[in-house]
């Protein structure tokens, strides 16, 4: 069955690179979620005034890949310990957010996260929220594929191909 599921953890850039490689994963598309649409755009979205997460909404098929895969690989993918950042990436709308399209995921997302938790990973607690869906807002299209179509953007370099490649490494037994 196809269904979605919407992740902010970081920049889009990332989530959207790395969800993309993932067999079962259809769709990835960058967005924002969480504002209004009058600030739903790059630049209001990144001068941290509004309350928009950059978001990857990633359209999936429950047959190939689980939900509870997908939140394994988006606790992997950046630190949930990390209050409104990830990395050099400040601000709200970098913010660790799981947005649950129905009570199964939300039911779910609200389980791992006590699993992971009490299992101590990370020195610090998981501040990840845990959401319901609001209105989704792509991002401009410039944003879609960003690693892809802009392989040599520094920021791509330094940190969207290495997150990738350690994330294609961990997980290649379910990379298409």
């Amino acid at each position: 069955m196809i269904k979605e599921i919407t992740f902010g953890a970081g920049c889009f850039w990332c989530i959207e690179a790395c969800f993309n490689e993932v067999n079962g994963v259809l769709c990835v598309t960058p967005g924002y979620m969480g504002g209004d649409a009058s600030t739903a755009n790059y630049d209001a979205v990144c001068s941290g005034t509004t309350n928009h997460a950059e978001v990857a909404m990633v359209i999936f098929d429950d047959e190939i890949i689980s939900f509870e895969k997908l939140l394994e690989l988006f606790w992997f993918v950046h630190d949930p310990t990390q209050l409104n950042r990830q990395g050099n990436d400040v601000g709200f709308h970098y913010r660790s957010v799981i947005f649950y399209h129905d009570n199964t995921q939300k039911e779910l997302a609200i389980a791992y996260k006590e699993k992971i938790s009490i299992m101590n990973i990370w020195d610090k607690p998981i501040v990840t929220e845990i959401s319901p869906i609001s209105v989704f807002y792509p991002a401009e299209k410039y944003h879609e594929n960003y690693l892809k179509n802009n392989p040599n953007n520094p920021y791509c370099q330094s940190m969207v191909r290495p997150k990738l490649d350690k994330f294609k490494e961990v997980f290649s037994d379910i990379m298409k």
